[in-house]
């Protein structure tokens, strides 16, 4: 399987993230850069597709409600994010963060400060879950008696 690029991981991290979350660790930053709304943030709706089995034909789940913003900085450089929900605010806040990280000057503190920390979160929910659904695991087996 291909890794992801810096950029695929940290868009998916600020995707993934909490509005409340996201807050609490950009705040103490104090950043406050001057951007442009390129797209405004704006709800719609997206398909979900799955798969039988998690790997057989794909098949539509269903539709989620998602919000999609871009901005771009003083120097030409568009953040993009798309997020699940009606929260305008946080996403033209992961876009506007999606394009401080394209910054060399504010690349690594943000990835320091914000990305590492909720991707570490996201890890530990991700652990989590995976413990509480191997808990309520059922072995099936089929007793055969007798010869055929």
């Amino acid at each position: 399987m291909k890794q992801p690029t810096a950029r695929q991981h940290w868009m998916s991290v600020l995707a993934h993230s909490e509005a409340s979350q996201l807050d609490a660790h950009w705040q103490p930053l104090r950043l406050n850069p001057s951007f442009e709304r390129v797209r405004p943030a704006e709800t719609g709706l997206t398909r979900l597709q799955a798969r039988m089995g998690g790997s057989g034909k794909r098949f539509v789940m269903g539709d989620a409600t998602m919000t999609r913003a871009v901005v771009k900085l003083h120097d030409g450089t568009l953040g993009f994010s798309y997020v699940l929900g009606r929260d305008k605010a946080h996403a033209e806040r992961c876009a506007l963060i999606d394009a401080l990280l394209q910054q060399p000057e504010t690349q690594a503190l943000i990835e320091e400060k914000i990305i590492a920390p909720l991707a570490a979160l996201r890890e530990e929910q991700r652990q989590l879950r995976a413990r509480e659904i191997a808990s309520s695991k059922v072995d099936f087996f089929t007793l055969v008696r007798g010869d055929n």
